[in-house]
């Protein structure tokens, strides 16, 4: 798992030979439940990877217009869009995009179904389905806390024109087990069957870790078999991190020791530019080879090179002493990563790397000085 030498760190690697290990999950539920299964960009989105996931997935589901642009360039397929709000101009613009446009609310709905419809694209709405799986983060990452913007409330649904919407969508879990999957799909089933009756397909949303250790794939297949018999209606699932669980990592370097009561590793990676969900989850990721605090002989916290205090990844101990230079891998590195970081302090970009299945590993991304400039206008 060593880079070679010229490829410098920070760099996130995606491992193919994983990544199709995990897509032939997804082939699977798709086979054997007989629905549709989309790449949900918000999580992974690297286009050079897309060939290898084209022939496993459906296409693809985006959070705004410019995702689905490139859904519609990078992917091809079918292209899946929702967003909380749009302005009219996105609405237009996305009917030249988007095959299926999910809107958020009735309002919503009245304002621009028939505009998309119009179009040919087929319309979506989204719902609160009171229901929810977030298995971390808490609120933070429950889309049906309370209070959440996310999908009209049934009691509201009554005032909907069904006529005017082909998908039911829901969205409820975040890194679920198939006990979340499952539990929704029945929820569903037995609560919204009304309306269900009166649209063409129901699409489940995200966060079907499918490919987590402990996921049920068969508990999840026989749900929607059972559902799609009970309703005649077509399926969708979009899974973002599920499909790209355990496939890279964040290679770093040790860019110098300092110790303040204990001792401290500056990294070249940072929790606040290259790991946001570190400190907003917050978790710690693992890293090869090391333990928990006190486990073995040498404990370092590991921080990133910015001024911001809290920039701190957590504390690790390892078999021997750390030296400026020594490289430290972050493992489960590809989802709800590299498509969140930043330019905080013009820290650079964390560069992105494929490790095909010959072994070889090609750095596909050059970031320098000019992403940073360039984010910040003339």
């Amino acid at each position: 798992m060593t880079l070679p030498a010229d490829i410098p760190t920070p760099v996130f690697v995606l491992d193919v030979a994983r990544l199709r290990k995990n897509l032939e999950t997804a082939k699977r539920v798709r086979e054997e439940a007989g629905c549709k299964v989309l790449l949900a960009t918000k999580a992974f989105a690297m286009p050079a990877a897309f060939p290898v996931m084209t022939d496993y997935l459906d296409g693809t589901t985006a959070s705004g217009e410019h995702e689905a642009i490139m859904g519609k360039e990078s992917f091809g397929k079918e292209v899946h869009v929702y967003s909380p709000a749009y302005t009219e101009e996105t609405v237009r613009n996305l009917t030249k995009i988007a095959g299926h446009i999910y809107f958020n609310s009735a309002a919503q709905l009245a304002r621009f179904g028939d505009l998309a419809r119009d179009a040919g694209a087929h319309v979506g709405l989204r719902v609160n389905p009171g229901y929810s799986n977030a298995t971390l983060g808490g609120d933070l990452y429950n889309p049906t806390a309370p209070m959440s913007r996310f999908g009209e409330v049934p009691a509201k649904l009554d005032s909907v024109d069904w006529s005017g919407v082909d998908i039911f969508h829901v969205h409820a879990l975040c890194e679920s087990l198939h006990e979340g999957s499952v539990g929704l799909i029945n929820h569903v089933a037995d609560n919204f069957g009304q309306y269900i009756e009166q649209v063409s397909a129901v699409n489940f949303g995200g966060g079907h870790f499918l490919n987590k250790p402990g996921y049920d794939v068969s508990a999840l297949i026989d749900a929607i078999k059972a559902f799609k018999a009970r309703f005649g209606v077509d399926v969708i699932l979009e899974p973002g991190g599920g499909l790209v669980v355990n496939t890279g990592e964040l290679h770093a370097s040790v860019l110098d020791l300092h110790w303040n009561e204990m001792d401290l590793a500056i990294l070249d990676a940072s929790a606040s530019t290259h790991m946001p969900d570190v400190l907003e989850v917050p978790y710690r990721p693992d890293v090869i080879g090391a333990g928990q605090p006190g486990e073995k002989a040498h404990t370092y916290r590991f921080g990133g090179n910015t001024c911001m205090t809290g920039d701190v990844i957590g504390d690790y101990s390892f078999d021997a002493p750390l030296k400026p230079g020594d490289q430290v891998i972050f493992t489960d590195q590809m989802h709800y990563s590299f498509v969140k970081t930043n330019t905080f302090n013009g820290t650079p970009l964390a560069n992105l790397a494929i490790r095909w299945e010959d072994g070889r590993v090609e750095q596909i991304s050059d970031f320098g000085y000019e992403e940073f400039r360039r984010r910040l206008g003339r």
